[in-house]
């Protein structure tokens, strides 16, 4: 790395964290600091060559700037000074504080007071810190606090302006303050008027590491794993993988690659199972492919007369399974495994093979997922999917969509007539195409690198009939669709991320209409059989007439042949059993319409 001057204009931290650095340059201007956001984490130190956690490293920083110990306190484990079992530390804390530090028993916020006092109007010249670790739950509210509360935060908030630099020895003989220093998880735990106006308390965010942390701690953990290989270099590729994710989590996952056996070259897949919570994999079982396979056969079957629409579906498919979707960039992604968008008339097969494929990857259609977007035209409707933010009605219960993923992430999630959700809930889909993931209201993320998402529209469809060219009709309803995204929406960039994958669906054309007419007939009467232990028949002059009657409108596609089904059979067959009771084999021997009137004769 490097090596550049700190803010304080020397080289003394040059290659710690940034948020050190500002907080080591500045500690002769300000008493007090909020530090807010990563708190958790661990932190690279190239030049030590390790990982610190948070407390750690601010001790670290402090001690290099002539300090002679730092306190942490929080509600629950009470005081400890730093660094611990050490006496001239212990020394120097019973000087300042005028007794020792009582590390048995949490301190009230009036005994704080007495602690922090002491910290900021040193009656000695010893450099201390003072940390309050879990800040945002001293607290009951933020907005509406107590009176112990108000007057603890009045008191710190005096004391930030009244506090008295101390002189020391060293690098840094000049002036500094014995800093206060607030563990937050965002500023606005603390109350505004604390914070606000208020020059000598500063407010530094910690940011989730960047790429270049994550590929040097990559590279530091790689070696805990023996490689007789030299050419074993995977470290930026697990750097790649673990975007999003803190330091402390690689760790994690370092460590749990090596409980499991996992070598260095399998650590992608050990970030998959430390991000998804699932050791099994469906996508590398070895009987998928076969089923693959064995799907061209029967997902046609299932999804009657759209040969082009199927044949590319299960070409992206494949893609999925070899993990080749997204293969052209430069290094893995975190997207999708797949994603198909079936454009098209109603009725003609749309969501029943989104169905076909969930059973062919996943063994069951219980890992399909339906979201109708016409219930997400308003903007607020988008909370359904992620979660309510806090302090909103519904907050706790976190969204359909990020908690449905997070419980099972193998998923066929179907986000069906898309073009009716508001543009603004559009905005969320981006992210998941982009980035694989998306956060709810309660700060969970939920991850969709396992997941095929389809999405529905019937765009495209005013001015096409049956019967049209499929080559005319694929590039009106492609045109249209490109329209939308592009001009009505304005959201150009998601269509880009659609790409190639739009499945154009043609109409029902006769021959497949007649295949759709004896499937749900069948369905129909072993229905019947099923429920009522009878043998249902029809004569071939009735399946003819209902086969006119039903396939005589192909506009409607594959649901309008069921609806006139129901109108034209199923309804005059519960009135005709009601009234014959009880029996055996029966069988349909004549229909008959009369107006929306429809009468089977039975025998």
């Amino acid at each position: 790395m490097t090596t550049q001057p700190g803010p304080s204009g020397d080289t003394r931290l040059a290659s710690w964290p940034a948020f050190v650095r500002e907080l080591d340059a500045t500690l002769s201007v300000h008493a007090q600091y909020v530090l807010w956001g990563n708190l958790h984490d661990s932190f690279l130190v190239p030049d030590e060559g390790r990982l610190f956690p948070l407390r750690e490293l601010l001790w670290e920083a402090l001690r290099r700037s002539g300090y002679s110990f730092m306190v942490v306190y929080d509600r629950v484990d009470g005081l400890r000074v730093l660094p611990a079992d050490d006496t001239a530390a212990a020394d120097a804390a019973a000087s300042l504080f005028g007794s020792r530090v009582d590390e048995r028993k949490p301190p009230s916020l009036e005994g704080l007071r007495t602690y922090l006092g002491a910290l900021a109007r040193p009656a000695r010249q010893i450099r201390a810190a003072f940390v309050i670790d879990y800040a945002s739950r001293i607290a009951r509210s933020p907005t509406d606090l107590e009176p112990a509360e108000r007057d603890f935060f009045v008191f710190c908030e005096k004391l930030s302006r009244t506090a008295l630099p101390v002189r020391g020895d060293g690098d840094r003989p000049k002036p500094l303050y014995n800093p206060v220093i607030w563990l937050a998880d965002r500023p606005g735990d603390l109350p505004q008027w604390f914070t606000a106006d208020n020059d000598a308390v500063r407010e530094i965010a910690i940011p989730r590491p960047h790429l270049g942390d994550r590929q040097q701690t990559a590279r530091l953990l790689a070696r805990a794993f023996e490689t007789t290989d030299p050419d074993v270099d995977v470290t930026d590729d697990f750097a790649q993988e673990a975007e999003g994710l803190t330091l402390q989590a690689m760790i994690e996952i370092t460590r749990l690659a090596k409980e499991r056996d996992v070598p260095l070259h399998d650590l992608p897949d050990a970030v998959r199972t430390y991000k998804l919570g699932v050791l099994d994999n469906p996508w590398k079982r070895e009987h998928l492919r076969r089923r693959i396979v064995d799907g061209e056969e029967r997902v046609p079957s299932r999804v009657v007369g759209q040969p082009q629409a199927v044949t590319k579906t299960l070409d992206i498919l494949k893609r999925a399974v070899l993990g080749l979707s997204g293969a052209q960039a430069a290094r893995a992604s975190s997207r999708p495994r797949g994603v198909l968008f079936f454009a098209g008339p109603t009725g003609v097969g749309k969501t029943e093979l989104a169905k076909a494929i969930t059973s062919l990857v996943f063994g069951n259609e219980d890992a399909y997922l339906r979201f109708d977007m016409s219930e997400f035209s308003a903007e607020h409707a988008g909370d359904r999917l992620i979660g309510s933010p806090p302090g909103y009605v519904g907050f706790e219960a976190g969204g359909e969509l990020t908690n449905a993923v997070r419980q099972d992430p193998f998923r066929v999630i179907l986000f069906d007539e898309i073009e009716k959700a508001h543009p603004r809930i559009l905005d969320k889909f981006l992210q998941i195409l982009e980035d694989g993931r998306l956060t709810d209201g309660r700060g969970n993320t939920a991850f969709f690198s396992e997941s095929i998402l389809v999405f529905t529209s019937n765009l495209g469809t005013r001015g096409i009939r049956p019967g049209m060219p499929y080559e005319d009709l694929e590039a009106q309803v492609r045109s249209a669709v490109t329209e939308h995204f592009t001009t009505a929406l304005n959201r150009p960039e998601l269509l880009n991320r659609f790409g190639d994958n739009i499945v154009i669906f043609d109409f029902i054309g006769p021959e497949a209409a007649d295949k759709i007419f004896d499937l749900q007939l069948a369905n129909i009467c072993r229905r019947v059989s099923d429920e009522h232990h009878m043998k249902l028949r029809l004569s071939d002059e009735v399946t003819a007439t209902l086969r006119a009657w039903c396939t005589s409108e192909l506009d409607k596609g594959g649901r309008g042949i069921g609806m006139a089904l129901e109108s034209y059979f199923i309804n005059p067959l519960a009135r005709a059993l009601f009234d014959l009771g009880p029996t055996g084999d029966v069988t349909v021997s004549g229909v008959h319409r009369n107006g929306s009137i429809v009468r089977l004769d039975l025998r």
